[in-house]
């Protein structure tokens, strides 16, 4: 299925749900999309969740004796 129609759908969903369900239903829905989205990001090995949630620190230190920049 191409990425247009899948946005279609999910464009769709998103306005039956703020139609019938007013704008809470249509947060709802957008935000367990969202989930859902990087859920299945995560499942296909596309997003790797240590570098999301890895310190700010332990990105940047690329090895080597480097020298802090707090001290």
């Amino acid at each position: 299925m191409s990425m247009a129609a899948v946005g279609m759908i999910a464009g769709m969903a998103l306005g039956f749900a703020g139609f019938y369900g007013g704008f809470g239903a249509f947060v709802l829905v957008a935000a367990l999309g969202a989930i859902g989205f990087f859920a299945g990001r995560v499942m296909d090995g596309d997003l790797d969740l240590g570098d999301v949630f890895r310190r700010r620190d332990d990105r940047s230190r690329t090895g080597g004796d480097r020298r802090d920049w707090r001290r």
